[in-house]
């Protein structure tokens, strides 16, 4: 079965990008330095593909003392469902792809009849990238577009995931991680859905016992240890991205739904939670979203953090963190996992 790729009008999305954030092409070698793994394993599980069990629950969602958008903390109820125990990896994206013939967004050639007197040079295929900057002040160079790069090649055109297997998927934008569910007769979780999980049946900042990142100087999850975005020493044995499954699992089974990587949910974003939609909560609409932000960038939530998130910058490696992502791009650092109601 072919399925036919959604067009979604991302011009907004590439618009944003490329005149809000000046992102430029870039060479091979630029996009593969800072990428470095310290990861000798291409695997960490032995059972790959399997869903946890989340009971429903009552539960307090958000915080009211860390970010403005993640409050305020209101009383969300959420009935039984079944999520990924990891995040999607390249072997299950690649069956995804081998089956079904798509198209990644990152794959395809903007269209010029969506970009007017947009320079030619600029209509490439491609995705963003995290490179390690020279000068920390500078966030845009941070981020590089840089043409080539896609599911199939993360770090660069002349990149690949041989070998990689079992490394969540990256570089997807929130159409190909849908199609995907679409696909597997699942659903993307909820932004309460996900949280649900993370908080491994706690209500404390993280999703472990000990108020902060490390108990003890154990680590939970893949983060950034030293100074972001210059100095990464890697105390939790991965710089970079890790196979999916390198940490101890939650206490419901699940692994990786803090850090390794950012995953998206269905969720629209509003800058603030809605304490109102709490009964199977599934969030505002995308004119209530556009409204809100007051922006026509189509933006969607991302829970978990990264491994980019460190204690200098974002620290958004808890439970109730959340971010929004433009819809129409995909990076170096989100995934996903997909959830089902029913098993």
């Amino acid at each position: 079965m072919i399925i036919n790729n959604n067009k979604n009008k991302s011009q907004y999305s590439l618009k944003y990008f490329f005149i809000s954030f000046f992102l430029i092409f870039n060479s091979t070698a630029y996009a593969n330095s800072g990428h470095k793994h310290s990861s000798a394993r291409n695997t960490c599980l032995i059972e790959i593909g399997s869903q946890v069990f989340i009971q429903g629950a009552n539960f307090t969602m958000g915080d009211d003392d860390t970010y403005h958008e993640e409050g305020p903390s209101h009383e969300i109820t959420l009935t039984d469902f079944w999520i990924d125990a990891h995040e999607v990896t390249n072997k299950q994206f690649s069956k995804f792809a081998s089956e079904t013939g798509y198209i990644t967004v990152a794959e395809r050639t903007p269209d010029p009849k969506d970009w007017p007197g947009m320079p030619s040079e600029l209509l490439k295929p491609g995705s963003t990238l995290f490179v390690k900057p020279k000068n920390s002040n500078n966030i845009l160079s941070w981020w590089s577009y840089v043409e080539g790069v896609n599911w199939r090649h993360p770090y660069g055109p002349t990149s690949s995931i041989k070998g990689r297997d079992y490394y969540p998927v990256i570089h997807v934008a929130w159409e190909d991680a849908k199609a995907y569910a679409d696909w597997a007769g699942r659903s993307l979780p909820t932004e309460a859905q996900f949280e649900l999980a993370a908080r491994s049946q706690r209500n404390g900042t993280y999703a472990w016992d000990g108020e902060e990142l490390a108990p003890k100087g154990h680590h939970y999850a893949n983060t950034w240890q030293g100074k972001f975005p210059i100095e990464n020493i890697a105390d939790d044995d991965h710089l970079g991205l890790a196979p999916v499954g390198c940490y101890e699992p939650n206490d419901y089974g699940a692994y990786d739904l803090i850090g390794n990587v950012w995953e998206w949910t269905s969720n629209w974003y509003l800058p603030r939670h809605n304490p109102l939609d709490s009964h199977n909560p599934i969030g505002p609409t995308k004119d209530q979203s556009h409204q809100r932000t007051q922006t026509l960038i189509p933006l969607r939530v991302i829970k978990g953090g990264s491994f980019l998130c460190a204690p200098n910058y974002c620290i958004r490696y808890r439970p109730a963190a959340r971010q929004a992502a433009d819809t129409g791009l995909g990076t170096s650092h989100i995934g996903f996992r997909t959830v089902t109601m029913k098993k």
